[in-house]
């Protein structure tokens, strides 16, 4: 890493603790805090539609190998907790719960009395940044300014931006976050790499259901590069022609490629190639960039649904 940054300011840490109280905090509750940032306080509707029904802001949902709450990705946060002597809550990733934990370092290391203990509040706090902040958050920022939610969109953007400044602001770390080094394969790697027997479905599988594995790749972000929302599904429906069914995503996207298959995969390339953009059009910032990880992901994703939806017209 390079030399030691500042702490962050006051002003800062108030800005990334307001953050966080929007996100962790239902209405009305939440209302002081985003009256704080500018913001008029979110609709209980939409604050449910985001953060409980679409996008829920767990880092264990982008980061684990099956895009579901808990496991590793919940375990690797927690033991950063416990690391720093704090018994995590429940929702120990929750993009909230780690904003205010961010801030209370920040708060903890202009506090300190002596070069030893900031450089080490230091050292943790651009840890918290580097592997269970900006590892994720980006593309989820990026998810939730989507689907043009009135308040929530840019509260969106204003984390982005808050994040953004802290990376550029702290010591410049010498790997990629370890969430990232150790995923599990892409999407790619594991649909070339499947058997594929003819007319079993959209990708072959050892598993002996194709069409289902190529469901989980596809919802689980840190495997496909892309966050598949229900409302793109919709958006989805609509372009290739095809009926949409409400459920869960797993059902309504199986129910799509049943339907129209070339369609549906013609569609998600293109998504996942937007996606692809998306990640490369984050603020860059010094040393290992996971913007581009993400991105060769997505563009990955791009490459073999174009091939799979090839096949199908092919065939």
């Amino acid at each position: 890493m390079s030399g030691p940054a500042a702490p962050p300011a006051a002003e800062r840490t108030e800005l990334l603790r307001a953050l966080g109280a929007v996100s962790s905090t239902p209405p009305p509750h939440c209302g002081p805090a985003a009256a704080a940032l500018g913001l008029p306080g979110p609709a209980a509707a939409e604050h449910t539609a985001v953060f409980v029904l679409s996008l829920p802001p767990h880092a264990a949902i982008h980061l684990g190998g099956d895009g579901k709450l808990g496991g590793e990705g919940l375990d690797r946060v927690a033991g950063f907790w416990r690391a720093l002597g704090l018994a995590p809550p429940g929702d120990a990733d929750h993009l909230g719960a780690l904003l205010m934990l961010y801030a209370e370092l920040g708060d903890a290391e202009t506090a300190a009395h002596n070069e030893s203990s900031r450089a080490q509040l230091r050292r943790a706090r651009e840890a918290l940044l580097w592997e269970h902040l900006w590892s994720w958050a980006p593309g989820y920022l990026t998810a939730v300014q989507r689907p043009g939610t009135p308040t929530l969109g840019t509260w969106a953007r204003l984390t982005l931006d808050a994040l953004a400044r802290e990376a550029r602001c702290c010591a410049v770390p010498a790997t990629l976050p370890l969430a990232l080094r150790a995923a599990p394969p892409p999407l790619a790697t594991v649909l070339s790499e499947a058997s594929a027997p003819a007319g079993s479905g959209p990708a072959g599988s050892e598993t002996g259901d194709p069409a289902g594995h190529l469901l989980d790749l596809l919802l689980a972000p840190v495997r496909s590069g892309l966050v598949l929302t229900r409302e793109n599904l919709r958006e989805a429906a609509d372009a290739a022609g095809v009926g949409y069914r409400v459920g869960e995503r797993r059902y309504t996207l199986q129910a799509m490629l049943d339907q129209d298959p070339a369609a549906t995969l013609g569609w998600l390339s293109g998504f996942a190639r937007q996606w692809a953009s998306w990640h490369i059009e984050q603020q860059p910032v010094t040393g290992p960039d996971p913007r581009r990880w993400w991105a060769d992901r997505a563009a990955g994703t791009a490459l073999a649904l174009r091939n799979l939806q090839r096949r199908h017209r092919g065939g």
